[in-house]
């Protein structure tokens, strides 16, 4: 099975660096590489296509405006030419160089329609380990939802269910993964192993404004989905988040 991997950027030259070795350095080859640059102000383009000759046709890039990064991962949707579609942050990192190999046989073996696994969150240096979200199984409609960097769907999921919503500026992929959530008829498979390193931080963790933020945006998302006591779901979705945060820190 193919398996398209996007990128969104922009101004990422202190972080891009590492996203692209960690793709680099994967044993599974059917993969396309897909960098979605939004006009970068950096040296973030540079980087990208000093790396474009060593991955042999796989990568390709453009680089202009968006509306944002949910913009830029729709156009990157709709480039993708792979039987499977997963996205990697600017930021992020594939934890192991087996990790597509891991992906691509979980989606043969077990006929399912997405996986998510593990995701360890790491310091800025992404050597120390902040904590790991281990998502397991949960029930959606009380606030429950795989790590979205470690979600790998098929690419018909999006045919049937649509793109990135970009009413939405920091929950558009919350709003996504309780789309696909809904119907029954997609199998998920949890793999239970870390497969995506992510940096701490990002808008809706950063701060009380930041889970403020999030927690609006959230109870749209879940109104919007007919998500029965959406307000006390997102209380309760949202104090978990935090709960969590805190005791990472303690353990810092």
């Amino acid at each position: 099975m193919k398996i398209t991997l996007i990128t969104v950027c922009y101004n990422s030259e202190a972080t891009i660096t590492d996203t692209l070795e960690s793709v680099l350095k994967q044993t599974y080859t059917n993969y396309e590489y897909l960098i979605i640059d939004g006009k970068s102000k950096d040296s973030t383009l540079d980087i990208v296509k000093s790396y474009e000759s060593r991955f042999n046709k796989k990568l390709k890039y453009i680089s202009e405006k968006d509306r944002g990064l949910y913009d830029a991962m729709n156009k990157g949707i709709k480039m993708a030419t792979g039987d499977i579609i997963g996205i990697i942050n600017s930021d992020d990192i594939l934890a192991s160089k087996n990790t597509l190999k891991t992906i691509a046989e979980t989606f043969e073996k077990t006929q399912c329609d997405a996986t998510y696994s593990n995701l360890e969150i790491r310091d800025e240096n992404l050597k120390k380990v902040i904590r790991i979200f281990s998502p397991k199984k949960g029930d959606y409609k009380l606030g429950w939802h795989p790590p979205h960097p470690t979600l790998y769907v098929k690419k018909e999921i999006y045919d049937k269910h649509g793109l990135y919503n970009q009413e939405f500026r920091i929950a558009a992929d919350y709003d996504f993964m309780l789309r696909i959530m809904k119907d029954k008829s997609i199998k998920f498979y949890f793999i239970d192993k870390v497969l995506v390193h992510m940096r701490e931080g990002g808008v809706s963790t950063n701060g009380l404004k930041g889970y403020y933020k999030s927690f609006k945006e959230s109870y749209r998302v879940l109104k919007k989905n007919k998500i029965k006591f959406s307000l006390i779901v997102n209380i309760i979705r949202t104090i978990k988040v935090m709960v969590q945060a805190l005791k990472a820190k303690k353990e810092v």
